[in-house]
């Protein structure tokens, strides 16, 4: 795979300077999941920690995180050298506005866009790498982190990081991916399910199939447009990585995103409150009141924008057991209740290429954005995105571990849109 000792991307002396000030740990002690400690506080000059994050660093539980920014990015913290300085490096060379290679322009496409770094008033030496939020533009998120490769530490790494990293997940040379979080919408209660990094390492070669298609699955039926989407994304990624051999990746993964909520609830005219009460009597036969008991909407409103944990039970199976509602009525409502809901819950801003934030006190100009990515183009309701560059380096071969694992992803996806559609 490339070089035995890779080389670590250039840095001129003054960013090289700028990478010295990463050296102190930006805030310490630890918390609980969801808790800010007593040395960090809960807002850093408007930001909050990002709600709908489903793996990796989170602010105030480990001593780097993510925030989200009043105009609608994302600020991930920078970690400590080297791995911080090489991710920063990695975003400033693809976007880099005076960039000219082909192969990095087309990079750009299957990136989060990058606005720069931000750094708070009170403390100008903790930098946050300042990104595009790709769930911005959705209602209700469905969103997955996949890392991808067949092993997950770098040549740098030390026997005893290789070591850890094998234990966590001793299939990942066989698998070549692996399941980091997910958050999934169930349109039927209207809630989001979510599911750690143990799910995942929990999944082994005969189950990671069901242990994928739960991600698409809204608990009405599976989201078959959704897989189609996605694969699509994927054969794009794939097809980057075998005209390019400049890069080699470890470490790093893919962030699946798409609309839980179909197009056709999405258009659906707001449902009065007459049709409320004719419905609620048409399901009296169905345990009456026991539609809102079900749904606990009263205490659902933040579960659409945080990343609320919620038990639900899974057979494996794929099929929708409408038990005595085979219209779909009692999940016509529960979605019709959420949207009404969800209209005074304010999302932040969907950016673009003419309207891109502003970077308050940035530390340097704006990123350059890529042209014809996913946003604009194909299935609006579905995004792929590869994030977490900590651990990229030059090469000159292919990136053979990544392809191998996107190989393996993109036929898992497969079988299970075969099967869906043998099954249907």
């Amino acid at each position: 795979m490339g070089r035995t000792e890779p080389k670590v991307l250039n840095m001129s002396g003054a960013k090289a300077m700028e990478s010295d000030k990463l050296d102190r740990n930006p805030g310490s002690g630890t918390a609980e999941d969801g808790a800010t400690t007593k040395d960090q506080p809960a807002h850093l000059n408007g930001c909050v920690p990002l709600s709908h994050q489903v793996a990796g660093h989170k602010f105030g539980v480990d001593k780097v995180g993510i925030l989200q920014h009043p105009d609608g990015t994302v600020l991930k913290q920078v970690q400590p050298p080297p791995r911080g300085p090489r991710e920063m490096q990695f975003y400033r060379t693809v976007f880099a506005e005076d960039c000219s290679d082909p192969c990095l322009l087309d990079l750009q496409n299957h990136l989060p866009k990058y606005y720069g770094t931000w750094s708070s008033p009170d403390s100008p030496t903790e930098l946050y790498l300042k990104l595009e939020d790709v769930t911005s533009r959705f209602n209700r998120p469905c969103i997955m982190d996949v890392k991808l490769g067949q092993r997950s530490y770098d040549p740098f790494a030390s026997q005893e990081k290789r070591e850890q990293q094998i234990r966590k997940y001793p299939l990942m040379e066989e698998i070549g991916f692996l399941i980091l979080g997910m958050r999934v919408y169930d349109a039927r209660r209207a809630t989001f399910d979510s599911y750690n990094q143990h799910y995942g390492r929990g999944l082994a070669k005969d189950t990671i199939r069901d242990g994928l298609a739960r991600f698409f699955h809204n608990g009405l039926c599976l989201r078959m447009d959704a897989i189609r989407a996605s694969i699509s994304r994927l054969q794009q990624i794939l097809h980057w990585f075998h005209s390019q051999n400049q890069l080699v990746f470890y470490a790093s993964s893919l962030l699946f995103v798409y609309e839980g909520l179909p197009s056709s609830f999405l258009s659906r005219p707001p449902v009065t409150e007459a049709m409320m009460k004719t419905a609620n009597l048409l399901l009296v036969g169905d345990g009456g009141e026991a539609i809102q008991e079900e749904a606990g909407l009263e205490n659902k409103k933040e579960e659409f924008n945080n990343n609320t944990a919620v038990a639900v039970s899974w057979d494996g199976s794929l099929s929708t057991n409408h038990r005595t509602d085979p219209c779909g009525l009692r999940a016509l409502l529960h979605i019709s209740r959420a949207e009404e809901m969800a209209a005074s819950v304010d999302r932040p801003p969907v950016l673009n290429d003419q309207n891109r934030p502003a970077n308050g006190n940035s530390n340097e100009e704006e990123g350059r954005s890529g042209t014809g990515g996913q946003g604009s183009a194909g299935d609006p309701e579905v995004e792929v995105r590869m994030i977490d560059f900590a651990h990229v380096f030059p090469s000159d071969s292919q990136d053979q571990g990544y392809i191998y694992g996107l190989k393996h992803l993109l036929t898992v996806l497969e079988q299970i849109l075969c099967g869906a559609v043998q099954n249907s």
